[in-house]
């Protein structure tokens, strides 16, 4: 039986990640530790409250104090770090709330499982420290380009990846220099259930849903590889269980796609659920497809955000190789599920678009157009 921390176990990852180790690991302890930001939602973790294994804590990485306290009185042996800033626009508005917790919340989980693990006398026989990062610490990639390994040079673009690499950085080095127990995954786009909406996907379907504008930036043409969310749990599941120890795995969901497709295919989704169930109309009045439109009408080319990396491609040969890790979802089966489960979810996605939210996207979209 494990004892795991997940940091960020409230976001979209970390909290889907929650409900497929709860399933698949029921006696292992879960202590979901998360600062319940606007992208936390600690609804998302409704189906696991109840568990007798399970623990939620409200607090933040940034206060080592607190780690170290929570890693004494669960004995805890893995961590699987989550939490993080993440979202591109808002780094490039606000950096420094993703210096702090994306290098300084980094480093003090780092300390606080050196000193717990590696200095004390009550030490678990064995250890773990998972880092979740990203692709786009590889930076940007032409057309023609190789997709990114694990040996790729880094080359963050923006605030957010910069962050991102420099945490990804802290992680190897506390390896190399100290022994800690370590493994990093880079995965690319993700989407599915409980993701916040101001990532592309979610978004496309909330402002279909209510008759808003669909922005896309340019002229759409970025290309990105996406990975449905329970997909990427499976691959972390892999790496933390077979994963070499100072080790980097990628996790792709071999899906490259336009940002202007992907925004094409999920109105083509909801034009054909709309026309399989005709409750839905009565539902979402406002969406084009509830009085026979195409939702398509809805998308506005919005002017380019500044740094805006053109593609990203993930070459996850190794982790196939070693671990065995393959993408169970295809983009089609994927974006189903995620439409169905919107649609299913309807009260989760509507009492995280608070006033603040849309007051954000508002500012942030409705100025370039």
């Amino acid at each position: 039986m494990r004892s795991l921390i997940v940091t960020g176990g409230a976001g979209f990852i970390g909290a889907n990640f929650v409900h497929y180790w709860s399933n698949r690991y029921p006696e292992d302890r879960i202590v979901v530790l998360d600062a319940l930001t606007y992208a936390g939602n600690q609804a998302s973790l409704e189906s696991v409250q109840d568990r007798p294994n399970f623990r939620f804590v409200h607090g933040n990485i940034l206060d080592r104090t607190l780690i170290a306290k929570l890693m004494r009185e669960e004995s805890t042996d893995t961590i699987v770090h989550f939490a993080a800033e993440s979202h591109v626009d808002r780094s490039i508005h606000e950096p420094d709330a993703f210096i702090q917790t994306n290098v300084i919340g980094t480093h003090n989980l780092l300390m606080a499982a050196r000193e717990l693990w590696l200095d004390s006398d009550d030490a678990p026989a064995t250890h773990r420290f998972h880092h979740v990062s990203t692709d786009e610490v590889y930076g940007s990639l032409g057309v023609d380009d190789p997709a990114f390994t694990e040996q790729t040079p880094y080359a963050p673009n923006s605030p957010y990846a910069a962050s991102k690499a420099s945490s990804d950085h802290l992680v190897r080095a506390y390896h190399h220099t100290y022994g800690l127990e370590v493994t990093t995954s880079n995965c690319s786009n993700n989407y599915g259930p409980y993701q916040f909406p101001e990532k592309l996907i979610p978004l496309m379907i909330v402002n279909a849903l209510t008759g808003q504008p669909l922005p896309v930036y340019g002229d759409g043409s970025n290309i990105r590889d996406w990975l449905y969310v329970e997909d990427h749990c499976r691959g972390i599941d892999l790496v933390i269980g077979k994963g070499k120890l100072g080790a980097t795995y990628n996790i792709g969901g071999n899906n490259e796609r336009r940002n202007i497709d992907i925004v094409r295919q999920v109105c083509a989704g909801l034009d054909r659920i709309f026309a399989e169930n005709e409750k839905l109309s009565d539902r979402f009045p406002d969406a084009p497809a509830a009085s026979g439109r195409k939702t398509e009408s809805l998308i506005t080319f919005v002017k380019d955000r500044p740094g805006h990396d053109w593609r990203y491609a993930i070459d996850a040969t190794l982790a196939t190789e070693e671990l065995g890790y393959a993408p169970r979802q295809s983009f089609e089966t994927g974006i189903r599920l995620t439409l169905n489960w919107m649609l299913e979810n309807e009260h989760w996605w509507r009492a995280v678009m608070d006033g603040s939210y849309r007051e954000w996207i508002s500012k942030n979209y409705s100025d370039n157009a």
